[in-house]
């Protein structure tokens, strides 16, 4: 049959063994009859002369024939795969294989396509080409089978699109040897722009036809821009499918690859390029290092962020000292109070310009703002001018010194007019100016100049023909506010007014904020090397791979330069390029790029299929399923054939209708609550008291949490007369809770949001005396959040808003928590400073009617970010599996000690409050 493939066909030779069976089983009687009276029975047989042996009924022996075929067919392991007649072909064969990006998903089935029409030429001694689209050098001359093998076994996808007009190439040097008869290309579908050479040869080699292989792929979506914006970062992606609405997630990891903010894009049908917005903090989206599209593991699905989406290291150099009495008429205060929220800021050591700045550029800053410095000395001048033309920014302000300076200064962006322009006052017939609406080509475009901020007094440029080129900014008469231009790799930028209020109110508004914040982003990093003729070049110092991941190899890399748009090449193939201290990412993709299916030509015959194993139909189940049932129905037989229902019809007839009215009526629902599915796991439980986590389905996670309660399980066997067993996971949706005292949830933000009937059940367990130890792991982030909540912390109110929790408040010092075991004032964990907080309790004196609690006292939830989990955690050997922030061994003992205190408090509930224990406690703390 085409298509029908056996995975162990030697097998097979058991049907020889067919006969023989057949001759077993025809010789074999069957089971003899009985009879109520056996010997009436026998006086009846003695009449009889000749007596003919009984033998197996023909139908019979042909059932369990059937039967021992079925068997042995379903252990050679059949499968048909509708795609398995790929492999047939008469004549040399020409294979071409997309070994690019969108092919890494699935290069294993591309591998095994190719491998089964090779092996199916190689059969018939047929010449094979095989010609990969995404390598360096195509290599397209006709082969031996084997050595057309070898060569796949040693292939590896590429994270570049295919280049189909080199392949062509290679293909027409070949067929001038060789017409092939056949060719199969096995397509990523995503059109490249080689395409037209592509067909063009295989037309000039005489195919009028050609099988595609794989070309429907699901799995080429790609990310292609990202606009990280004031408030948020919008993330473009293409795929190349758009018959159905499709909807992607976006993950924004860091450089350890740890999920910082995440979210959807939403394609329509017929939509090919879509977009999604992550909002977040500013400080947090300066950590993203890439974009992914979870699930995909493709070089397309990533987006590498670089140095322009990180934090600037800014240096600043005044003019003046300024006087500290009076900050506010320092051109520096307006400028830092703008950039600290989102730049490393450093002033000049002295006054002395000359050491000043070159130990600044020394330090490597991405941008450096002068605020009112006319004239500089030549040796300074000049380390600017070449720290610019390296890739830094150079923003300055005027002032009188300024504005006092040579108008010839080359470290503008235009040439100035000497003096300054004041509007306002008994000397100018103008009054002060707002901003005019800001040009498209500025890095301001897209803000609404505030109306309140006006202009008293600026420098003002020469007009020529390049200034309106130059100008970012300019007032309501035209004059320029803003200049720039770029230098080499960087820029100058001037403020034709001062750093101070002085000259305006523009450092008193916001909109001063977002224009340095938009400057400073557009800079660069100046962890640039030099190469022989000057220019500032970036080595290659992490390239990605064709599934998406990052790599210190760098093959055939060559370094690129710095600020210059960068086309993925062999040379300079996707990743990122500089050091550690700042790099520059080359992407796959622009932002304007699409996905296009591959356009075939009108006078091609092309047959499309799936690759081999596509579709494909084991059919050893259903043999073996097909067996059973005919050895069931050889068994009832040949109960039947030994009477053994003779004496039972009544029976049989009852269960028979017993089973029909069962089949009928269905299974009482009442009686189906009787059995539970793990009972046999709920007794097991029962033997000991076990320490339980709440599985997130994050593998670290879980394991950090199970390591954990492994640890504090060891310290309660050998610290107290509790011998706890190992450590439980627990599935909040299914399995029994009510045996646990205390469950420990590790609240993760990239975890799955647990549904709503599990959270129910959390619900339940709390109200019926369980307590939950909520742990959002969270206090370090925290620290540096600036007020923020973290993603975790944030995870944790979306789970308890479906919650009744009762008041909560951090745990008193007269609490039961502080002397359950240990005598303890604080709870830390891996980390110190997060409270713990539990169930807020009313005064007996002023509340007397408040009701009783089930649990005996007990809170029915706790919650603190100190990872306690972390802290406990120990390998096989019992070694700390983590360290502790900050490194202090004492703080792991006081975390195993307040583990302690929450498993006696869970165990014993509010004993120890009782006032017997008052003298015991005072004895211990020496009172």
């Amino acid at each position: 049959m085409p298509g029908l493939a056996f995975a162990a066909p030697l097998v097979l030779a058991a049907l020889i063994a067919l006969p023989a069976i057949w001759w077993l089983l025809r010789i074999t009687p069957p089971q003899p009859a009985r009879e109520a009276f056996p010997p009436f029975r026998l006086l009846l047989l003695l009449k009889r002369q000749e007596e003919t042996p009984a033998t197996t009924p023909w139908w019979l022996l042909a059932l369990r024939m059937l039967i021992a075929g079925l068997l042995v067919l379903a252990l050679a392991g059949p499968v048909y795969d509708p795609n398995a007649h790929l492999g047939a072909t008469s004549g040399s064969l020409a294979v071409i294989v997309d070994n690019s990006w969108a092919s890494a998903t699935d290069f294993d089935k591309r591998r095994a396509t190719a491998e089964n029409l090779i092996r199916r030429a190689g059969e018939s001694d047929a010449p094979v080409s095989l010609t990969f689209t995404a390598d360096r050098n195509p290599d397209a001359t006709f082969k031996r089978a084997d050595e057309a093998l070898s060569a796949l076994a040693a292939a590896r996808p590429a994270p570049l699109p295919a280049d189909r007009s080199a392949a062509a190439a290679a293909l027409v040097a070949s067929f001038g040897q060789e017409k092939p008869a056949r060719a199969v290309l096995i397509a990523d579908g995503v059109a490249a722009p080689g395409d037209t050479a592509f067909f063009t040869a295989l037309r000039d080699a005489g195919l009028s036809g050609l099988d595609v292989i794989g070309g429907d792929n699901p799995a080429a979506i790609a990310v292609t821009g990202a606009e990280n914006a004031a408030d948020r970062l919008t993330v473009s992606a293409a795929r190349l499918q758009t018959s159905a609405a499709q909807t992607v997630a976006i993950s924004a990891r860091d450089m350890q690859g740890r999920v910082l903010g995440a979210t959807t894009i939403a394609f329509d049908a017929g939509q090919a390029k879509a977009t999604g917005e992550i909002t977040a903090p500013f400080e947090l989206r300066n950590e993203f290092a890439r974009l992914t599209v979870d699930g995909l593991d493709t070089a397309g699905a990533v987006r590498l962020l670089d140095d322009s989406f990180k934090r600037r290291s800014v240096g600043l150099i005044s003019g003046e000292a300024g006087d500290r009495s009076q900050p506010l008429l320092s051109p520096l205060y307006y400028i830092n109070r703008a950039l600290s929220p989102f730049a490393n800021l450093s002033e000049a050591n002295g006054s002395d310009l000359v050491a000043a700045i070159p130990a600044m550029i020394k330090a490597r800053p991405s941008v450096i703002v002068m605020a009112d410095i006319g004239r500089m000395p030549a040796t300074a001048e000049k380390a600017l001018a070449d720290w610019i033309r390296d890739g830094g920014s150079l923003v300055r302000f005027a002032g009188p010194r300024l504005a006092a300076a040579p108008a010839d200064d080359p470290l503008i962006p235009t040439r100035l007019r000497e003096g300054e322009r004041a509007l306002g006052g008994s000397m100018s017939w103008a009054e002060p100016l707002p901003l005019d609406d800001y040009p498209e080509n500025s890095p301001f475009a897209g803000l609404t100049p505030p109306e309140d901020v006006l202009v008293k007094r600026q420098v003002l440029a020469e007009p020529t023909p390049e200034l309106a080129g130059l100008t970012w900014a300019s007032l309501k008469d035209g004059t320029p506010l803003v200049t720039a231009r770029r230098i080499g790799a960087g820029r100058i930028v001037l403020f034709h007014v001062s750093a101070e209020s002085s000259w305006s109110n523009l450092p008193l508004s916001g909109e001063f904020v977002e224009m340095l914040r938009r400057i400073v982003q557009l800079s660069h990093s100046s962890n640039t090397a030099r190469s022989e003729d000057g220019k500032a070049v970036l080595p290659p110092y992490r390239l990605l791979t064709a599934e998406g991941t990052l790599t210190t190899e760098k093959g055939l890399a060559k370094p690129i330069e710095a600020g210059n748009a960068i086309t993925p090449s062999f040379d300079s193939p996707p990743g990122l390029y500089g050091g550690e201290d700042g790099f520059e990412a080359v992407n796959l993709f622009s932002s304007d790029a699409i996905l296009a299916p591959i356009a075939y030509p009108q006078d091609f015959s092309v047959v499309k299929s799936g690759f081999v194993g596509d579709n494909a139909f084991d059919l050893k189940l259903w043999l073996f399923a097909a067996a059973a049932l005919l050895a069931l129905g050889d068994t009832l037989a040949m109960l039947i054939l030994g009477g053994a229902f003779a004496r039972r019809a009544a029976t049989a007839a009852i269960f028979a209708l017993a089973v029909i009215g069962g089949l009928a009526g269905g299974v009482d629902p009442a009686r189906a609550d009787d059995v539970r599915p793990g009972d046999d796991v709920l007794m097991s439980r029962l033997d000991k008291t076990h320490l339980a986590y709440v599985i997130t389905g994050e593998a670290e996670v879980d394991r950090i949490s199970e390591r954990g309660l492994a640890g504090l399980s060891d310290f309660l066997y050998y610290r107290t007369t509790l011998e706890p067993g190992d450590p439980v996971g627990v599935d909040i949706a299914k399995d029994e809770l009510s045996v646990f005292p205390i469950l420990y949830w590790p609240v993760s933000a990239s975890a799955q949001m647990p549904s709503e009937n599990a959270i129910s059940r959390i619900d339940a367990y709390m109200r019926s005396g369980g307590t939950v130890l909520f742990d959002t792991r969270d206090q370090a982030t925290s620290i540096t959040a600036m007020g923020g909540v973290s993603a975790n912390t944030e995870r944790l109110r979306a789970i308890l808003a479906r919650i009744d929790i009762p008041p909560l408040e951090p745990v008193p010092q007269d609490h039961v928590l502080t002397k359950a075991f240990y005598l303890l004032k604080s709870y830390p964990g891996r980390y110190s400073g997060s409270p713990l907080w539990v169930e807020a309790q009313p005064d007996a004196r002023s509340d007397p009617n408040r009701p009783a609690r089930s649990g005996d006292g007990v809170t029915p939830i706790m919650i603190t970010g100190n990872d306690f989990a972390g802290a406990w955690a120990i390998d096989n050997m019992g070694a700390p599996l983590l360290p502790l922030v900050p490194p202090d061994e004492t703080q792991r003992e006081m975390a195993y000690r307040t583990g302690v205190n929450i498993m006696m408090y869970m165990l014993t509930g509010n004993y120890k409050a009782d006032q017997v224990h008052v003298p015991a406690l005072l004895e211990r703390l020496g009172q």
